[in-house]
């Protein structure tokens, strides 16, 4: 599962080009959007031991913990990750490339040794050593947080799998694309051909989503491509936005693009080169120059598993505008009008797990607080399309069920419910059903 409505722009590393000044990632450590515990830090003017002695711990070790002053000019504790040389007059430089221990790795990056500050540098250990130590000294339950930290959107990988995700993922490899009119700042690696691993910027075309090394290609680019829409059947458009299904066998290399594309903002997402097997649903705003995406989601043609969606994303730049719950509306119409029952794909990340449950809760609290009379979980999955255990673990989130004489029971006080419904928020964009003009997949040709 993907990324959905994140910071908001333009915090969230996005830039309208020209590029301005200034513009970077926040995101939801605490509520206002930064990591935990930051301190600020003045450094002392040293004398010539204290030189000596910092002097003599470079270059840092990989595996090295240390503060690091951040965007927001204050110290955060990081790991060093990688490091790399910078060749400089007269000497060899490095730079390092640091986790924020405290937050998610989206934040990850290259900083300058003057970033670091070298009196709090903690000496390296053994990982293993490490973990076998703290691991002695924690409650039952607090190990089980940090296990639930640590494999978060990674749930179907064991430890050594998850080990070897990490290592090969570990370095952002693409640093910034230009996609339309913003420059947006990546999240994580993605496994761009080869020939792309020198590249820390790449133009895509953001209607075939070709992408390329240099702006002069995507000029030239631009020039010869006649789409100003994605490919594929647009099956709804309301005002000014529009949604294309793409049919990953008839549109091969744009499916496998946009898992390029969109591994550069999720995570734990399995980038699938055989993409003949997926439907991708592209949502764009609508102008006179063109249909522009801001976000997709992906399913499989045919789920065993009753798989609504696999994969699915909004861009930085359109972020907290609503399309993300959109997305997921859009994809239970489409199960609707299937006559099926769905459920995104698992495992659920931390922002896709907060967004579905805050789609199931307030669809279902909605009938709920108009519904007469008592209701079924059965009736609520037929009404809404909604697996029977999404609105059952749903439910049980808001203590709103309970279990008697051997069966599940529905608890809807009219107060009750509207506090919930305060609690989730506002929904997004509502799905205009009559302007929805689509087939299922199974009954096409």
């Amino acid at each position: 599962m993907g990324s959905i409505d994140t910071p908001k722009n333009p915090e969230n590393g996005s830039r309208t080009l020209p590029p301005a000044t200034g513009a970077y990632a926040t995101y939801e450590g605490d509520k206002n959007g930064m990591p935990p515990r930051a301190t600020e830090m003045t450094l002392p003017v040293e004398s010539e031991a204290i030189k000596k002695r910092k002097a003599s711990m470079l270059p840092l070790e990989v595996g090295t913990r240390v503060m690091c002053r951040w965007r927001d000019s204050k110290y955060h504790p990081v790991k060093v990750i990688e490091r790399r040389k910078l060749q400089s007059v007269g000497s060899i430089d490095y730079e390092y490339y640091v986790h924020y221990t405290e937050f998610n790795r989206r934040l990850d990056e290259w900083v300058k040794l003057e970033q670091l500050d070298l009196d709090s540098v903690e000496t390296v250990v053994d990982e293993k050593v490490e973990d076998k130590v703290t691991s002695l000294k924690m409650t039952r339950h607090q190990k089980r947080k940090i296990d639930e930290t640590h494999v978060e959107g990674h749930e179907e990988l064991d430890a050594a799998s998850l080990r070897e995700h990490e290592e090969f993922t570990k370095v952002k490899n693409i640093a910034t694309i230009e996609l339309g009119r913003y420059e947006i700042e990546t999240w994580y690696f993605s496994p761009f051909p080869p020939e792309y691993n020198d590249c820390l910027k790449l133009y895509f075309c953001e209607f075939c989503l070709n992408f390329m090394k240099r702006k002069e290609q995507l000029q030239r680019h631009m020039k010869k491509c006649d789409l100003k829409h994605p490919p594929g059947d647009e099956i709804y458009r309301s005002g000014t936005l529009s949604m294309f299904e793409i049919d990953g066998k008839k549109n091969k290399v744009y499916g496998q693009n946009l898992c390029y594309l969109a591994k550069l903002f999720l995570d734990h997402k399995t980038l699938y080169y055989d993409v003949d097997l997926f439907l991708f649903y592209i949502l764009c705003e609508c102008d006179d120059r063109g249909c522009h995406m801001v976000g997709y989601f992906s399913k499989e043609k045919h789920s065993e598993e009753s798989y609504n969606l696999a994969c699915i994303l909004t861009l930085p730049p359109y972020q907290r505008k609503g399309y993300g719950k959109f997305l997921i509306a859009f994809s239970y119409e489409l199960s609707k009008k299937e006559g099926k029952v769905g459920t995104p794909e698992r495992p659920l990340s931390d922002l896709g797990l907060l967004s579905y449950r805050g789609y199931w809760t307030r669809v279902l609290l909605d009938i709920l607080k108009r519904h007469k009379g008592n209701i079924s979980i059965k009736e609520l999955s037929d009404m809404t399309a909604i697996k029977a255990e999404d609105i059952l673990t749903t439910l049980q989130s808001l203590e709103l069920i309970q279990y008697r004489k051997g069966q599940h029971v529905i608890c809807a006080d009219p107060k009750v419910l509207d506090r919930h419904l305060k609690a989730a928020g506002r929904g997004g964009l509502e799905v205009d059903v009559s302007k929805l003009i689509w087939t299922p997949y199974k009954e096409q040709g």
